[in-house]
């Protein structure tokens, strides 16, 4: 394929709506006679209600209802389910199978005890203040080290074992055996949760911020008895997600519940503390890892146990071995899961999730053991790096590591390196250099696409999927340029409504390698029909044959002639020619498909001051080809900052004695500000992966910040000699070590 659009850097065609306000997200849909609706959490972790009076709220100023246990329409759970990944198109997943109000049980802080629906969002904020709430409260658990130790732990899905991995780390040359730990992280986007809803008729209309309109819409359809058409879920701008907004929370579920007993539009926005407790977040991690080697620093044997907490109500795995089966060569391997309960909110999927905690420890480890053999931590993994999927006995469909490893240490100046601790000084600063490869697996799911090329000259483009902020509008309308000729102003791109032809949830970094090949059949499809309009009796090409038309500019072309789109649907007086097509999987037995990559991060570590910076990062990234390189490289620097703040910042804090989110706001759960951001410098190597798809396109929202935070924990301790295995790395640790 001659590919003049896909590949070139192009501005985001949504961009204009978003400076300008016009773009309305979930919260922006102002009905006539739309009701607000505020929550009354719980204040305890762990215990039950005894007692829940409204008698004060229902009597101030604008109150129209309030649900609680026992006052609530009938609501269902959804069924739960294994969800392959050709079914995704009929999922009805949610992390949190519990229905709110369902039981007068807590099982976590800020659960839903009631929702007070009032005139204004102010009356009813006040109301629900005014709820009183006695519970009689239980000791909780408070955090995974509470849990191992009271709950133990329950093994889970992802194990995988080759070979004899106990004897070869016994009878190995050199050995390693460390623990490492990560905390609770919050999602935290800056459009925070909303839901407004409202019945017309027996049906259920949604304004909802999901990362996944058509599992929406399945999921309320369970749980209100509805068939999927007489519900549709509308999410046109999201602002961000990473992974908190994929599956349906309470609060979508308790919204449309008051909408239903009203009779009027209402309209459910979380507070921000709400994003501490009740859609979910990154679980805490405990991760050993033992590796061993040859005397020729060979891997012969890789260990890598993980646990992470989970809720008391449902099971959710960090698969934090994912990527340590297959990164690195090693015949003797084991990878296991497992988790704990805890009083905390169901956790749920955060960007790249499993690979970010577990490439921390795994990267981290090969750097320890690096240094244990007395090897270059990049020697060491080049020597290491696997030529095949030993996990799956697979070739890569296509893998550049080692290309990515050399072109990001050459950018970044790895051979000025001294090994030696703290020799590197700028003045009153320590300097450090550290490297970590990044890894996540390339998907590509069932997805469906609608293309109409109309009378007026222009396409339009429909879909049930939803551009997250990461640019999928641009990509959509890029790919039917592509194909077409059309200029992208042309191109009118419409997502994020369950009553298009239905897509999958965006997460996962699939979306662009599962749309492309559907909107590539849609607008086929859409071009084969034009054709047998133009070679119709007294048509522009009559008697033609239709597979001698070329396409070009938005024409068809015929030994010189040239015939625009427009002009052929107008000489049949048809409004349109359209085509829809449903993409696959792909042969997921043929090859083995990820995406990999190499950061090199320098830190800075002034002692006077106690002050610890990160101040470059080069990262080199193969994803295979890169639709549009503007936003490619954004999403990379996106996900790099994200993992400076998981490397130096974030951490979810519980108190010690109750177990409620202590830092549930943004002045205490600290991210990355415009002071905290280093040199980026991201290097795209663009080599198409034609086995995953047509276009070689792989996804790349989530590769970016995995391996990122090892690379500045290993920077940490060329530095400052202080290895630091718990994150986050903060001054207090590297003080306490000194």
């Amino acid at each position: 394929m001659s590919q003049t659009i896909i590949g070139k850097a192009h501005k985001r065609i949504d961009g204009r709506l978003k400076v300008s306000g016009q773009a309305r997200y979930a919260a922006d849909h102002p009905y006539p006679g739309m009701l607000y609706a505020y929550g009354v959490y719980s204040s305890i972790a762990c215990g039950r209600i005894q007692a829940l009076d409204t008698s004060a709220a229902k009597a101030m100023p604008g109150v129209v209802e309030i649900l609680h246990h026992g006052h609530c329409p009938t609501l269902h759970r959804t069924p739960e389910s294994a969800m392959s990944f050709d079914q995704i198109l009929q999922a009805s997943k949610a992390d949190e199978h519990r229905l709110p109000f369902e039981d007068d049980r807590i099982y976590y802080p800020g659960q839903f005890v009631a929702l007070v629906v009032a005139q204004s969002f102010a009356q009813a904020r006040a109301a629900a203040q005014a709820v009183k709430v006695s519970y009689q409260a239980e000791e909780p658990v408070k955090n995974l080290e509470e849990g191992l130790r009271l709950k133990g732990f329950k093994p889970s899905s992802g194990t995988h074992e080759r070979g004899d991995p106990d004897t070869a780390f016994q009878q190995a040359t050199q050995r390693i055996d460390v623990t490492y730990t990560t905390p609770a992280e919050t999602h935290n986007p800056m459009e925070m949760h909303a839901t407004t809803a409202h019945w017309q008729d027996g049906r259920l209309y949604v304004e909802e911020s999901t990362q996944g309109v058509v599992n929406h819409r399945n999921f309320l359809a369970n749980v209100f008895d509805l068939a999927p058409e007489q519900v549709e879920v509308r999410a046109p701008f999201i602002g961000s997600g990473f992974g908190g907004k994929l599956w349906p929370w309470p609060h979508s579920v308790a919204a449309c519940a008051a909408a239903k007993m009203t009779g009027r539009p209402v309209q459910l926005m979380l507070p921000r503390a709400q994003m501490f407790s009740t859609v979910g977040h990154r679980p805490e991690t405990r991760q050993r890892l033992r590796l061993a080697t040859d005397d020729q620093g060979r891997l012969v044997s890789l260990r890598h146990e993980s646990i992470n907490s989970t809720s008391t109500v449902d099971t959710y795995t960090e698969t934090c071995g994912s990527v340590t089966k297959s990164l690195y060569s090693c015949a003797n391997v084991l990878v296991s899961h497992a988790t704990s309960p805890v009083n905390h909110g169901t956790p749920t999927s955060m960007r790249a999730p499993g690979a970010a905690p577990g490439l921390f420890a795994l990267e981290s480890a090969i750097d320890e053991m690096a240094e244990a053999v007395k090897m270059d931590p990049l020697a060491f993994r080049r020597l290491n790096l696997a030529s095949k999927d030993e996990s799956s006995d697979l070739p890569w469909s296509s893998n550049h590591l080692a290309e990515a490893i050399d072109q990001a240490a050459e950018r970044f100046g790895w051979n000025q390196r001294d090994a030696r601790i703290g020799a590197m000084r700028d003045g009153d600063e320590i300097i450090g250099y550290g490297m970590g490869a990044c890894n996540w697996e390339a998907f590509q799911v069932p997805t469906e696409a609608r293309v109409s090329l109309r009378a007026d000259g222009s396409a339009l483009v429909q879909c049930g999927v939803q551009d997250i902020g990461t640019g999928t509008y641009t990509i959509v309308a890029q790919t039917v340029s592509e194909l077409t000729g059309l200029p992208l102003e042309r191109i009118e791109v419409q997502l994020g409504d369950s009553s298009f032809v239905p897509g999958p949830v965006s997460g996962g970094s699939w979306m662009t390698a599962s749309v492309m090949p559907a909107l590539a059949g849609a607008t086929r499809q859409a071009l084969d029909k034009l054709r047998s309009f133009a070679v119709a009796d007294k048509a522009a090409f009559a008697g033609e044959k239709p597979e001698n038309l070329e396409v070009r500019d938005g024409q068809l072309v015929k030994d010189g002639r040239q015939v625009s789109f427009a002009e052929i649907l107008k000489g049949q007086r048809l409004a349109r020619a359209e085509g829809t097509f449903r993409s696959g999987m792909g042969d997921q037995k043929k090859f083995s498909y990820r995406s990999f990559g190499a950061h090199f991060v320098e830190v800075r570590w002034d002692p006077g001051i106690s002050r610890l910076r990160v101040a470059r990062v080069v990262s080199a990234i193969d994803v295979g080809k890169v639709v549009n390189p503007l936003a490619a490289r954004n999403q990379v620097e996106g996900a790099i900052v994200m993992g400076v703040g998981m490397a130096l910042f974030e951490a979810t804090e519980y108190d010690p004695r109750t177990g409620l989110p202590v830092n549930d706001n943004y002045a205490e759960y600290v991210v990355p500000v415009h002071a905290d951001q280093p040199e980026l410098d991201v290097i795209l190597l663009d080599y198409p992966d034609l086995n995953l798809n047509e276009f070689g396109a792989r996804g790349i929202g989530e590769i970016g910040i995995t391996g990122l935070a090892a690379a500045v924990a290993n920077a940490v301790y060329h530095a400052t000699g202080q290895r630091i295995r718990n994150l986050p790395i903060t001054k207090e640790k590297l003080m306490a070590g000194l």
